[in-house]
């Protein structure tokens, strides 16, 4: 069951997007057997793509119908994750639907760049500015082979920053590229990603 859409009280404006493939996207994640783990590859991934656009933080994130997993994860040394409420417990790579700019994503299907997101007043107001104290974003959808939008590749910086044309392309490349990767190991043509 989609979730349904949360709202900002003060400014009236959909902060978190209707999401109605989310059920079609669930179940493709778990004929995937991705969603639920880590998976180290993804990890490693996300710390190529941090690192390719300059940025302390990399994600691979895949959204269930309820929440969002990354399974795909680069912090800094002693980083937190970005989107975790500060002093949170539990399992740091789950997230609530709520948090973050990646549920806009999928659901736009267009990559997303925000250089500074207080200067959007729909972004502005997402639980993750104050909590985390993200500043920028950049993400593209990852699009499997069926047309879903699984998640997304995407990067995070705690200071407002210009990712730029040559920033948008890599993100997008490298969403393709890992998509890729993704549908090589499902036709049986590697083991891994």
């Amino acid at each position: 069951m989609t979730r349904p859409t949360a709202y900002d009280q003060n400014r009236h404006l959909l902060r978190t997007p209707v999401d109605t493939e989310a059920p079609r996207r669930a179940a493709r994640l778990r004929e995937l057997g991705l969603g639920d783990a880590p998976v180290p590859a993804f990890d490693t991934y996300a710390h190529e793509v941090a690192r390719t656009l300059k940025a302390p933080y990399g994600v691979v994130n895949l959204l269930g119908e309820e929440r969002q997993y990354l399974a795909g994860l680069h912090t800094p040394p002693r980083g937190r994750v970005p989107g975790a409420p500060r002093g949170c417990g539990g399992d740091l790579r789950v997230l609530p639907r709520d948090r973050g700019y990646c549920p806009h994503v999928v659901v736009r299907r267009k990559a997303l760049a925000l250089e500074d997101v207080r200067d959007f007043p729909r972004f502005a107001g997402n639980p993750i500015v104050d909590e985390s104290g993200i500043r920028a974003y950049l993400g593209a959808p990852l699009l499997d082979r069926t047309g879903l939008a699984l998640g997304t590749v995407s990067v995070v910086d705690l200071e407002p920053r210009s990712w730029g044309k040559e920033g948008l392309a890599a993100i997008k490349k490298a969403a393709y590229v890992l998509a890729a990767r993704i549908q090589r190991r499902e036709d049986g043509l590697t083991a891994g990603f």
